[in-house]
């Protein structure tokens, strides 16, 4: 009786505290937080309602990265052409061993509108005849936006350098006092 009586006691403390209604409405349900939920249809994509194509012929080195973007035919769908250039120049072309030849390819871009899938479909146009040596596009436009951004903030930080110095020449002059011209 003495061993179940603290048992007893901490089964009704536990009862009593889990079972208040500060405790057990603390934590709202789920659907209770918001009035409604936020519409989200104007996020969704938006994909052509007509079948696209698009084609580039790209400069590969030797690493398989795409170096050059020599030509492209367009769609006409701005955005799908946007999307497709930016999927070319991440491509990297290799064979299913992993080995790169560098050299000219043609990357087509279809899309199909009853299934919303795009099909890409690489060629090789001639081997060789290109810098395999040439850096990648996306090392390419990486130390374009570095470059940039280091000029922003060299900008930025001589545009601060003169506010301050214009602003503590404001302020030397406010407070020095005029000066009394001597009077003859």
């Amino acid at each position: 009786m003495m061993r179940t009586l603290p048992l007893l006691l901490a089964a009704a403390l536990a009862t009593a505290i889990l079972g208040r209604p500060c405790l057990a409405a603390s934590t709202p349900s789920p659907g209770a937080i918001g009035s409604t939920p936020a519409d989200v249809s104007k996020y969704r994509s938006q994909f052509p309602k007509t079948p696209q194509h698009t084609q580039y012929v790209v400069e590969v080195n030797r690493k398989g990265q795409v170096s050059k973007v020599r030509s492209g035919t367009h769609s006409h769908d701005p955005r799908f052409d946007q999307v497709t250039f930016g999927n070319v120049v991440q491509t990297f072309i290799r064979r299913s061993d992993g080995l790169a030849i560098s050299g000219l390819y043609r990357v087509s871009y279809d899309y199909d509108p009853k299934t919303q899938l795009v099909h890409r479909s690489v060629a090789l146009i001639q081997a060789g005849g290109v810098d395999a040596a040439a850096p990648g596009l996306v090392q390419v436009f990486t130390d374009i936006n570095r470059r940039n951004a280091q000029k922003y903030q060299a900008d930025l930080h001589q545009r601060n350098l003169q506010q301050q110095l214009k602003d503590q020449l404001k302020k030397l002059n406010a407070t020095a006092a005029p000066r009394a011209t001597p009077s003859h």
